[in-house]
């Protein structure tokens, strides 16, 4: 049901782009607004005065008489659901919203759009590089395409943008809390691994606001490996399915092997060989395998779509190759915030078709997330594990049963160098933190770049020294 607007007051929680954009679109529906932030000077607060100088702005912490007032709230994804006003608001049966359900109806209401597929993606590892692959595919195709979401575009910028072909949405499970409508030709969850514990009750509070996206998805594409995300669909669902492993019926994707070569493959037909993908390892399989699948689902032919995968190089700091010193390489998965991703990255790392050993280097804020995953990836593939940051000593206990070495630094710089000192020819030192980057960075481009200059020094240090036979170690 679409939302009346003229002349209703609206508050909307959280300033930022999306609120932003939020209140730039709800002003021309003539909605009577306030905005309210829990910062002092939230960004984006000095261009609203600007551009919407009738907007109330209330600052500091939340005052129940601006909830009181309201005909209906628009959060802000980050703006929590059980805080204590948002909560008294749905008691008293205010309807309260996200972007993205304001964008669904729209789009349901509105014919130009009739002929427009949405596709949604979410998931706690891969997403945003399987969001950015498939609208790169939909453009191979010659589709008028727009990338949207928690990838960087509000969504309701998309309503003052030509009518697009295709619409894909990252989706967040905070983005997916407050929609209720969305309509999509195809949507998946990628993989379910605890991310933003301190957000959610519980695993399977996380887990069920993920499951949001298959509400009214035409075609569901799970993970066949993954136990949370193939449990999602039933019986009566049209869902495909994407995994490692062989295509389980025809209308599946996954790996074959034919010849001694490994392709992506839909049931029995070989698609495109493993190796003529731009993106390197597994998990990046997997996300290729993933995002075939949904654009298969819109009709898309495979000729643009195994084109795209023969040059996409993927994103920054998503197991991206920084350097070779001394034989050993040097990756930064700075973007790598969740054990999950952690997990993936280190069983994805191979070098000339072989699984490549790692000096890991993670820690920083945890978000009370369980590292116990960690011990049986590390056991598998590490030489080492380099650990700073708050949680270091957590995640050393979580893999004190491992007799891989474990080293604690101050820093990152130092983490660098510890892992170069012990990692043998051939290894990688991989990046891969497990963890937020706020105990110690700005963010995670923060941490990606303190990184890169340790790696680019000590690439200049070792270049500028006449190194003894034993100053490393061959293995």
């Amino acid at each position: 049901m679409k939302l009346q607007l003229k002349d209703k007051q609206v508050l909307v929680l959280g300033l930022g782009d999306t609120g932003l954009s939020v209140l730039r679109w709800l002003a021309r529906q003539g909605a009577d607004l306030s905005v309210a932030d829990t910062r002092a000077t939230p960004p984006g607060m000095d261009t609203l005065k600007i551009e919407l100088p009738e907007v109330k702005i209330v600052t500091g912490a939340f005052q129940s008489t601006v909830f009181n007032s309201a005909d209906l709230i628009v959060v802000s994804p980050g703006v929590p659901l059980n805080t204590p006003e948002i909560q008294g608001a749905l008691l008293r049966g205010v309807p309260v919203v996200g972007d993205v359900e304001l964008l669904a109806q729209q789009l349901d209401c509105n014919a130009q759009y009739s002929q427009t597929k949405v596709i949604g993606i979410t998931g706690a590892n891969g997403k945003t590089t399987v969001t950015t692959l498939v609208g790169e595919m939909c453009k191979a195709a010659g589709l008028n395409t727009v990338i949207a979401g928690n990838i960087g575009l509000p969504v309701l910028d998309i309503l003052s943008m030509d009518i697009p072909d295709v619409i894909v949405l990252e989706l967040s499970s905070f983005q997916l809390e407050t929609t209720h409508s969305l309509n999509m030709a195809a949507a998946t969850v990628l993989n379910v691994t605890e991310d933003h514990m301190e957000r959610y009750a519980s695993f399977a509070d996380y887990a069920a606001a993920k499951a949001r996206i298959f509400a009214h998805a035409q075609v569901k594409v799970v993970n066949r490996e993954d136990s949370y995300s193939s449990a999602m669909v039933d019986a009566t669902s049209k869902a495909v399915s994407f995994g490692l492993n062989m295509p389980v019926n025809q209308e599946d994707f996954g790996l074959v092997t034919q010849a001694d070569n490994t392709y992506l493959a839909q049931g029995a037909l070989a698609l495109l060989p493993l190796n003529e993908m731009k993106l390197r390892g597994l998990h990046n399989a997997a996300n290729g395998l993933a995002a075939l699948a949904l654009c298969r689902a819109i009709d898309i032919d495979f000729e643009p779509l195994l084109s795209t995968l023969k040059t996409f190089k993927g994103l920054p700091h998503r197991v991206e190759w920084v350097a070779n010193i001394g034989e050993v390489d040097f990756y930064d998965d700075s973007k790598g915030t969740n054990v999950g991703a952690t997990c993936a990255a280190i069983a994805g790392m191979t070098k000339n078709g072989s699984s490549q050993k790692v000096v890991l280097i993670a820690g920083g804020d945890g978000k009370g997330q369980d590292f116990s995953p960690l011990l049986n990836a590390v056991q598998a593939n590490a030489r080492a594990v380099v650990l700073i940051g708050r949680d270091a000593p957590a995640i050393e206990q979580a893999l004190v049963s491992s007799d891989i070495p474990r080293y604690f630094a101050v820093d990152l710089p130092e983490a660098v160098n510890i892992a170069y000192k012990v990692a043998h020819q051939g290894d990688a030192v991989l990046l891969s933190p497990a963890c937020a980057s706020f105990d110690m960075f700005k963010n995670y481009g923060h941490r990606a770049e303190v990184f890169i200059d340790s790696v680019q020094l000590l690439q200049t240090n070792q270049q500028a020294l006449t190194k003894s036979s034993d100053s490393r170690i061959i293995g």
